[in-house]
């Protein structure tokens, strides 16, 4: 038998150790942080403000856009990145073949769902579940309200994740002095991601925001010499005041889990948390064990049907690749 864990801010990837090459790196090398990935391409801003395009030294797992790291200056404008320092998380994004990082030291995550087209369930939970398995706080942005015909539908279906606690804020990214009142304090003095499927308006949110995102992004693509391929790119962004970062990703396709252990999982679940106490099982999986706290509160309407299938199929999926692995 397992015992039980207890973490209530949830775990965080890396918080307890020097991340790769951490402690072989000098503390008088200079630090800066990542702002933009392509590969093995990073531009790394350093304290003086300057950016340089940096690559991972050797064959090392690179950094992820928000990790501070230590670099060695070379040139003019290039630099060795040397080390990532110790995060407070790392998240994943996924497609069909792998799972890879792709933001770091992040406070919490904007999802950007729209009233129209259809918003992804799954994937909005997906997401939600990554950022609670490592201590992020989540907020939902409804983008399209003036959509008005559809707008009852996509709130009905947020109801459960408002029920949670959840923010959900709802607004128009084309009015854009309404936009960034409701959110500019959300976003001030945090790093915030910025996630959303295509089709939702998140680029359109994004320049609401960040009103500099298109000429950084021109700036970076040329330093990196990306062309017309910058959509796959993960840059931050400083927020006008009162501030703020902001990381974009591209729109995506599948929130990675596939790292996760079962008790990270359940973490991603925080409405599960109360009821475990009441499992007779130290190590019950909340499906089919007798006695099941989780499976006694669903049966009492007390937890959503929906987002207790979505915990089952993430569960089984990472079981079913480590079985293959």
């Amino acid at each position: 038998m397992q015992g039980k864990t207890k973490n209530s801010k949830g775990a965080s990837v890396g918080a307890s150790m020097p991340t790769q090459g951490a402690m072989a790196a000098s503390a008088t090398q200079p630090a800066g942080r990542v702002i933009a990935a392509h590969g093995r391409h990073y531009m790394v801003e350093l304290a003086d403000g300057s950016v340089r395009q940096c690559f991972p030294r050797g064959k090392k797992t690179g950094p992820a856009v928000g990790d501070r790291v230590r670099v060695t200056l070379q040139g003019r404008d290039e630099g060795a990145i040397d080390a990532v320092l110790p995060r407070a998380n790392l998240l994943y994004r996924s497609d069909e073949m792998r799972s890879k990082q792709f933001a770091a030291n992040v406070d919490q995550l904007l999802v950007v769902i729209a009233v129209e087209p259809t918003f992804s369930d799954d994937l909005t939970g997906r997401a939600l579940a990554g950022a609670w398995s490592v201590g992020i706080s989540p907020i939902i942005v409804l983008n399209k309200i003036d959509l008005t015909d559809g707008l009852p539908a996509a709130q009905a279906r947020l109801a459960p994740l408002r029920a949670l606690g959840v923010p959900i804020v709802e607004l128009s990214a084309h009015d854009t002095e309404s936009a960034r009142q409701k959110l500019a304090p959300l976003l001030a003095g945090r790093t915030s991601l910025l996630l959303g499927q295509s089709g939702m308006g998140k680029s359109t949110l994004l320049n609401t925001l960040a009103p500099d995102a298109q000429a950084a992004t021109r700036e970076y693509s040329a330093a990196l010499d990306m062309g017309r391929h910058t959509t796959t790119s993960t840059r931050l962004y400083h927020l006008p005041a009162p501030g703020g970062d902001l990381i974009d990703s591209p729109g995506f396709q599948a929130f990675g889990l596939q790292h996760l252990t079962r008790e990270d999982i359940v973490r991603g679940f925080p409405e599960f948390l109360p009821h475990i106490e009441n499992c007779r099982f130290y190590n019950c999986s909340h499906r089919h064990e007798p006695g099941c706290g989780v499976v006694a509160a669903l049966d009492r309407g007390e937890i959503d049907a929906g987002r207790y299938a979505l915990y089952r199929r993430v569960l089984e999926e990472n079981e079913a690749g480590q079985q293959r692995y």
